[in-house]
């Protein structure tokens, strides 16, 4: 796990929210595609401890995230939810993500194959690139 932080600190951004003293939830941002064309998108990921979901948790690491990929360059941000899923499904919609497909039977998890919805949304605007990113 140090290792996913450090990468995504490096390049992205890695958040977390404690409780206490202790992690609770984290979020972070990574490459979208290797490709130049995407180097001002990323992929984002949220997590909270079970119980956590519906507090405001993950809004609040959402913020924290997109804030500091925003202040690195990126301007948009893709999330994928492994499905049947919800409450992520209903976070990714609040917090301004719009759908943009699903993969069929793309991910191994719980011993089962599951699809994969696809979302997105505007982390910044702006017509001109701005510097890269990484």
């Amino acid at each position: 796990m140090s290792a996913r932080i450090a990468a995504a600190v490096r390049t992205h951004a890695w958040v977390v929210l404690e409780d206490e003293g202790r992690v609770v939830g984290y979020a972070y941002g990574g490459p979208y595609k290797e490709r130049p064309a995407y180097r001002w998108s990323c992929e984002v990921s949220v997590y909270l401890e079970l119980g956590r979901r519906r507090t405001g948790g993950g809004r609040a690491l959402y913020d924290a995230l997109f804030l500091r990929l925003a202040e690195r360059g990126f301007r948009t941000a893709v999330a994928g939810m492994t499905l049947p899923d919800e409450r992520s499904v209903g976070l990714h919609h609040a917090m301004g993500f719009e759908p943009v497909g699903t993969y069929r039977r793309i991910g191994w998890k719980h011993n089962a194959w599951h699809d994969v919805a696809w979302a997105q949304r505007t982390i910044a605007t702006g017509q001109d690139p701005p510097a890269d990113p990484n």
